[in-house]
């Protein structure tokens, strides 16, 4: 049955091809079309026998039908009449043949019925062919039986959609159509009675939901024309209750559909905005933005208030969010979309109070953040970002009460905690990881530094921040959104709010908004942290460590956030203001120290005063060491490039500097007198103004930023007690005052090394610190150190330099004092066997340079220097020794034959000097080993040639009786063979014997280590040629290195093997898996 309406309506529906007059125009051709389907299905339907049922169904729903009319003349609403008659015929039959299907169920089904088989499908269920001849049914309804009867601006015109809508719109409006309102009304009615059933109701609304909502909006809430209306007209109008009925069909089928189909329906309903006649007339009606006409007054505000109450009844802002950026793919457009849904949801409606909108709106957008799924959180929360955003500049009273302060109220409980057994006074993990997430994704992605976000952040920093140092301490996934957002923060508030953050975050101002006391953070058990109750310490001393120790850490974890502004300013400035006041305190201390000295008279104040006035001293004392702690862990913790990473910041340090040492000058004592850190501090500062001064190409900007150091020059040259300190600082005032065009000429001669005994012991001292460097070659006198810097002029030339010496910089370089390069060579072999440590040090390495420079009297020596090299190769000092071996490996390098000839005796039999110790003989030998494996780095390619000795040495080496020299002599094996290359080939017999006998017998670990290492560096070295060299051998190698994996119980033993055997596996892999490369190969033929 049902396949038999479902045929007579696709003969309705279906084109007959009958061909027409071809002067008759497309109106005339579509209304023979009509009628003639009509005709032929009314001629089926009385001579066909299958369409007897249909032609019953048809008779009973056109006799209860109230609207039908057969005396009609209208093409079009004839053939409208019969489709609808058609359609509830189908959908009568439907209905009974569903509730057949539920009341009596097919026990024959039941009892053949398995697990795999899938349930029996309703009466209902239609198939693609007969929902697609359903949908042609419904669209000529909706073409001729609905849209033409739409008033001027409800919904989309049939002109907009397609071509043959133009069509239909001329045939139904060119002529005079009566009852326009009851057509729309049968039309709309007939069609909310096929969607009661499910399977009709998804063909209706999934393609045609705005055309019936805009026939319902019409019917239902349109004004009635006044003094326009004929008797007739009025007679057909509808009634009152016909009305509300089609208002309460409007709400019941906004409430079932999905609302974002709802409100993107709505939001084409409402039209475009108002236009004007000649913007109308000049877009034309191809134009996109008249593709939405500008709806009537009434629709407008109908669908304005409709939105409102899809918005504000729960999940609403969800739903308006979805219906305009459904499908988005991040791009610019979608950027765009999100402002303008933001705007959206900021604006309150006219007919809703603000307190009442906001107040169930605000919660909704935030619940935007949670989402989820990728691409859908992503859009979600460009638009909370933003709409957070508006409502907080905007309304900022509502944005505090419905925004902020549920958005931070996990923070601010963390504050205001309390222990009074309340189970509600603990912050949950969920809590903390939502709150920071949210916090992270407005603040930090959505990056829009308003000044009402950043004072709203301000409250909660201190509780981010110590939160972020718990997460320091353990593996959390808070530890990177905290760390952004203090970042964030530090990084886009204003320069002075910023330094007052550090300063509360570092402990130097009170911290009222941390957590509360008795509280911590505990790690949680998702890898977050939650807010629990603290156990009490009962030993004081536990207690005041536990709170030292956080103090300290607070510190380091705030430095670590210093250290990532690198490319801000904002660590410099912090840690210049703190010099500042530190130098204010130093002024200070000075009228403490006289208050202390005077005795109190206690007898003239009452309790209370004496009180506080030893508290109020108290509390200095305490911020003094406060700032100095601070201070102390900056300096270790920040890199100098980032404290001071401008010139101006660096005048600024120069400036606090000698500012410190200013103080106090008018004092009898002085500073550099009676305080040896205040003496250095100031030569500190010198060395760095002359360090500025000798830059290259001082602008005039440098020199006005150097203006600031005047004063504190002027004051150190006229009230400095000593006399250098006075020079230098009135000359370096001269320089900077004239921008370097006067440049003093007797500062060098006044900065001449002090015969100061104590001087001359740190100069001693710091000649060691020089020396104690394993650069093969004497460091020169350093230009940029305090202690010889010079002030050059770059515009002189010929002119004496201004510089600052070793009285100013309290520093030298033993390099230059002890051996200048001036030096002769019968002067520095005096000066190798002198008995003060540094100097014979530097001396063995200038020796070291002139033989590697191939100096002529050193090559007539090389005796000399050899016999001398090796005596102090036996000293004990390292400074000493380590010279030697660099000047051994020197000479093997220039002299190889000879020389190794010599090293390779002393190496075997130890030393052959006639003043060498024999007691420290094995000593002498290892050093001797040091300086054949740098000779033996160093042959390169004339390793083959020169290294067949040193192969025969190390082997007999491998059997010494100490298990030291067969160590020495095995690592020394190793870095020669990975240099021999296809000169191995006769040797690796032996080699291999000897290796894996070593590896089997050996019972020291350290020389199986040893072993094991060799064929590491012997398959490093020889590398793909390693299957050509090693081919009788590799196997014997290969089952060695299994045995140590599987026998060897020294750990690092057998890591070494198993970095061999991944060696010998790369090998392997690319022999039998080369690497396939596209060449072109030319084969000449013959």
């Amino acid at each position: 049955m049902t396949a038999a309406v479902l045929s007579a309506i696709r003969l309705l529906t279906k084109p007959l091809g009958e061909v027409h007059d071809a002067q008759s125009s497309h109106q005339e051709t579509l209304s023979a079309a009509l009628r003639a389907n009509r005709a032929f299905l009314l001629q089926q339907l009385h001579s066909e026998r299958s369409f007897e049922e249909v032609k019953r169904l048809r008779g009973e729903v056109m006799v209860a039908a109230e609207w039908f009319s057969s005396n009609t003349e209208d093409a079009t609403w004839v053939f409208v009449q019969e489709c609808l008659l058609l359609l509830l015929a189908l959908a009568r039959h439907l209905s009974v043949e569903l509730e057949l299907f539920k009341q009596t169920p097919a026990p024959s089904t039941a009892k053949l019925c398995t697990p795999e088989m899938a349930p029996p499908l309703p009466p209902d269920t239609l198939s693609v062919t007969q929902q697609k001849t359903l949908g042609t049914a419904l669209q000529f309804v909706i073409s001729l039986g609905l849209c033409p009867y739409l008033a001027p601006g409800v919904g989309v015109p049939l002109a907009r959609r397609s071509a043959f809508g133009v069509m239909v719109e001329k045939l139904v409006c060119g002529g005079a159509v009566p009852a326009v309102g009851r057509r729309l009304y049968t039309t709309t009615n007939v069609l909310l009675q096929l969607s009661e059933l499910s399977s009709l109701a998804t063909l209706v609304f999934t393609r045609h939901l705005g055309d019936v909502m805009a026939a319902l909006c019409q019917l239902g809430y349109q004004p009635h024309r006044a003094g326009s209306d004929t008797e007739e007209e009025k007679m057909q109008e509808l009634s009152a209750e016909e009305r509300q009925t089609c208002r309460e069909a409007l709400k019941s089928l906004l409430g079932k559909v999905y609302q974002p189909i709802v409100i993107k329906e709505l939001l084409i309903l409402q039209g475009g905005p108002k236009q004007s006649a000649a913007v109308r007339s000049s877009s034309g009606p191809s134009s996109s933005r008249a593709a939405l006409g500008s709806a009537p007054a009434w629709l407008r505000r109908l669908c304005g208030q409709l939105l409102s109450e899809r918005l504000m009844q729960p999940n609403g802002v969800q739903a308006v969010v979805r219906a305009i950026l459904g499908g988005g793919t991040g791009d610019e457009s979608d950027w765009r979309k999100c402002e303008s849904v933001a705007k959206i949801l900021v604006t309150c409606p006219q007919q809703s109070s603000a307190d009442s909108y906001y107040r169930q709106v605000c919660p909704q957008i935030l619940d935007l953040l949670h989402f989820k799924d990728k691409l859908t959180a992503q859009q979600f929360q460009r638009v909370a970002t933003r709409a957070v955003l508006s409502v907080v500049q905007e309304k900022p009273s509502f944005g505090q009460q419905y925004l902020l302060t549920p958005l931070f109220a996990p923070l601010h409980r963390c504050t205001t905690a309390s222990n009074d057994g309340d189970s509600q006074a603990t912050v949950e993990e969920w809590e903390l990881t939502r709150c920071i997430e949210d916090i992270y994704k407005i603040w930090v992605v959505g990056n829009t530094p308003s000044a009402s976000l950043l004072k709203a952040l301000e409250q909660v920093l201190p509780v981010i921040f110590a939160l972020f140092c718990f997460t320091k301490q353990n593996v959390s996934h808070l530890r990177a959104p905290c760390q952004e957002i203090l970042l964030w923060y530090l990084s886009h508030i204003e320069a002075s709010v910023a330094l007052s953050a550090l300063r509360q975050l570092s402990g130097l101002q009170g911290q009222e908004t941390t957590v509360a006391a008795d509280f911590h953070f505990t790690p949680g058990s998702d890898g977050g942290a939650r807010l629990s109750l603290q156990e009490s310490c009962s030993d004081e001393d536990d207690a005041l460590y536990e709170k030292v120790s956080g103090e300290q850490w607070r510190l380091e974890c705030l430095m670590q956030l210093l250290a990532e502004l690198k490319d801000y300013d904002l660590p410099g400035d912090f840690f210049l203001e703190l010099l500042q006041e530190l130098t204010s305190w130093a002024s200070a201390e000075d009228d403490e120290e006289e208050e202390d000295k005077q005795e109190l008279d206690i007898s003239a104040m009452t309790l209370l005063e004496v009180e506080q006035r030893l508290l109020g001293r108290a509390v200095r004392r305490s911020q003094r060491l406060a700032l100095l702690q601070v201070l102390a862990v900056m300096v270790e913790s920040v890199q100098p490039t980032v404290l001071l990473r401008k010139s101006t910041q660096v005048v600024d340090f120069i400036v606090s500097l000698l500012q410190r040492a200013c103080v106090g000058l008018d004092q009898a004592t002085g500073p550099g007198l009676g305080n040896p850190v205040e003496s250095q501090t100031l030569s500190m500062g010198i060395g760095l103004v002359a360090t500025l001064l000798s830059g290259p190409q001082l602008s005039a900007e440098d020199y006005s930023s150097m203006s600031r150091l005047l004063p504190p020059l002027e004051a150190l040259s006229q009230m400095h007690p000593e006399a250098v300190i006075q020079e230098l600082a009135s000359n370096l005032r001269a320089v900077i005052a004239t921008h370097g065009a006067y440049q003093p000429e007797n500062l060098t001669a006044s900065t001449q090394p002090s015969s100061n005994p104590a001087l001359r012991k740190k100069q001693k001292m710091q000649t060691e610190a020089n020396n104690s460097q394993t650069s093969p070659h004497p460091s020169p006198q350093d230009s940029n150190s305090p202690g010889s810097t010079q002030i050059r002029h770059p515009a002189s030339s010929g002119g004496s330099a201004a510089g600052v010496g070793p009285k100013a910089g309290g520093r030298t370089s033993g390099t230059s004092n002890s051996c200048p390069p001036t030096k002769t060579f019968s002067d520095c072999l005096l000066e190798a066997c002198d008995p003060d440590v540094p100097t014979r040090a530097v001396a063995l390495r200038v020796l070291t340079q002139m033989v590697k420079k191939g100096n002529p009297e050193a090559v007539q020596a090389q005796e000399k220097v050899l016999v001398l090299f090796l005596e102090n190769l036996e000293h004990e000092d390292s400074f000493i020794y380590l010279s030697a071996i660099q000047g051994l490996s020197a000479l093997a390098d220039s002299y190889p034959e000879r020389i190794l000839e010599r090293l390779l005796k002393d190496f075997q039999h130890g030393p052959s000097l006639p003043t060498s110790n024999k007691e420290h003989s094995l000593e002498t030998r290892l050093k001797v080993g040091e300086v054949l494996m740098r000779a033996s780095r160093a042959m390169g390619e004339l390793a083959p040639h020169l290294g067949r000795p040193l192969v025969a040495v190390f082997l007999q080496g491998t059997r010494d009786p100490d298990q030291s020299v067969r160590a020495s002599s095995l690592s020394n094996l190793g870095e020669l063979c990975q240099r021999l290359d296809y000169a191995l080939g006769p040797l690796t017999q032996e080699l291999s014997s000897c290796l894996t006998a070593l590896i089997k017998t050996e019972k020291e670990a350290e020389v199986r280590r040893a072993a094991v290492h060799v064929i590491t560096l012997l398959l490093r070295g020889l590398s793909d040629k390693s299957t050509q060299v090693l081919s009788d051998v590799l196997l014997d190698l290969y089952r060695a290195l299994k045995w140590v994996v599987r026998s060897d119980p020294d750990d690092v033993t057998v890591l070494h093997a198993q970095l061999a055997l991944e060696e010998l596996s790369d090998v392997m892999k690319r022999l039998i898996f080369p690497e396939q490369k596209l060449e072109k190969k030319i084969v000449v033929l013959p």
